[in-house]
């Protein structure tokens, strides 16, 4: 997990088979626009008036104003006289909305670059029970994919590792820095698990299933004991001789950090959940198609869901074919905290899908989420899952500066059109390469 993209770069170029292709891809993807700089720090204040201000906790602000200064909001309300304006730029919005960040949640964002070249991925690593694996220490921060994310308002993700498992540990990133270390918002924030799948194929002949239930048997046996040694080691002194696998655990059984279980269907929801409980933790469900159907379990247990593609077919042909667009709005109305984040399963590795992350909340709204409750789904309620809602998630005084302005409704494909965006105060360069070709091409055929 340490490799620079530099050194996957020329590992992808010294085969054969991809030679040719890196040639192309260099070429297209690197020519012209390169990734923009960083933005320095925030130098003056900055006051963001006559724009519709939503706040991501149900609040809109109507003709508002918002002042921050050195990264941080210093003053949030209606734009009226008694707002100080002396010697801060003035950003005049009216007729505009300002967002907090957009986050997403779950995501290989700056692990991968092209899903075709396997050097150019950095998200599994050797072993079926890794939590020591850091996808901290293998983020590009100058992945060209990550400037493209934030022209729909995406400013922050959280970044996670993938197979075997235990795959490793998550942190959660800003997506403008020079390095990792810059990057950084909260490290290591959990432990990432791949629940087995205990629901048989209904297909499956006598020989299948048995085969079927040896093996996960076989996986939950190797889950419980790895769990059972880490917690016994994590009560324990410091050892003389350190063990990297339990020392990553530690933490994870007295609540510091969080435990994201992957699993989809249903019966595999209540193993998870029974799983976590008996050691003591509260876990995040990660994916969740089938949340729907145990959204009271989920409830009484106080068991967040992250959920994945919803924009996707449903999980069985007797559902109804709307269903993963309504499974917000029944999570919302049983009280289960979800978030919302673009699938890793259904699109590959799928970083770049990200960026639809926006589209997938304005898709709830159609099917039953008000659209500050939507909101909150890829911005609030992202950050109170990740333990991060003390710095970012809403736009409210003391917080990190870091949001955005569109021309219109940020989650509507047709009026999402960015004019500024700040992390922590830094105003960002909004340009990419889809930018750079869309302003050549429309050059060649002589359009304004």
């Amino acid at each position: 997990m340490k490799k620079t993209l530099h050194t996957a770069w020329m590992l992808a170029c010294n085969s054969l088979v991809a030679a040719a292709a890196c040639t192309q891809i260099a070429s297209a993807q690197y020519s012209g626009q390169s990734v923009p700089t960083p933005a320095k720090a925030q130098e003056k204040t900055v006051v963001i008036v006559g724009a519709t201000v939503h706040v991501g906790n149900g609040q809109v602000i109507e003709n508002g104003a918002i002042a921050f200064d050195k990264g941080k909001i210093t003053r949030i309300g209606a734009n009226d006289a008694s707002f100080d304006r002396t010697g801060a730029e003035v950003v005049e919005a009216a007729g505009k909305h300002v967002y907090p960040s957009f986050i997403a949640g779950n995501t290989t964002l700056g692990l991968v670059e092209i899903e075709s070249i396997r050097q150019m991925q950095d998200v599994y690593e050797v072993g079926g029970i890794n939590p020591h694996v850091r996808s901290l220490i293998a983020y590009n921060a100058e992945s060209p994919i990550i400037p493209t994310i934030r022209f729909n308002g995406i400013l922050l993700a959280m970044v996670a590792p993938k197979g075997g498992l235990v795959s490793g540990r998550s942190s959660v990133m800003e997506l403008d820095a020079w390095s990792w270390e810059d990057a950084s918002l909260k490290s290591d924030v959990g432990i990432h698990v791949n629940f087995p799948n205990v629901s048989r194929n209904a297909a499956s002949n006598d020989a299948d299933r048995k085969t079927q239930d040896d093996q996960v048997a076989k996986q939950l046996s190797a889950l419980y004991q790895f769990f059972r040694e880490a917690e016994a080691y994590s009560k324990s002194a410091q050892a003389k001789e350190k063990n990297l696998r339990l020392e990553a655990m530690r933490g994870l059984f007295d609540g510091t950090k969080k435990l994201f279980i992957r699993i989809d269907a249903a019966k595999g929801i209540l193993a998870a959940v029974q799983f976590a409980k008996e050691f003591g933790i509260t876990p995040i469900i990660v994916g969740g198609a089938d949340a729907w159907l145990v959204a009271d379990i989920l409830k009484a247990n106080n068991v967040p869901v992250m959920l994945e593609g919803t924009h996707t077919l449903p999980e069985r042909t007797s559902d109804d074919i709307e269903q993963p667009y309504k499974t917000p709005a029944m999570l919302q109305k049983a009280g289960v905290l979800f978030s919302l984040s673009a699938s890793l399963q259904t699109f590959s590795y799928g970083a770049f899908q990200q960026r639809n992350i926006c589209f997938e909340a304005g898709t709830a709204v159609a099917h039953g989420l008000s659209k500050e409750e939507a909101l909150a789904a890829i911005s609030a309620n992202v950050a109170k899952i990740l333990g991060v809602s003390d710095r970012v998630g809403t736009l409210e005084t003391g917080k990190d500066a870091t949001l955005f302005i569109s021309d219109g409704d940020a989650l509507d494909m047709r009026t999402n059109n960015l004019q500024a965006a700040y992390i922590r105060g830094k105003k960002l360069q909004l340009v990419n390469k889809q930018k750079f070709l869309y302003e050549q091409y429309k050059s060649k055929y002589g359009q304004k």
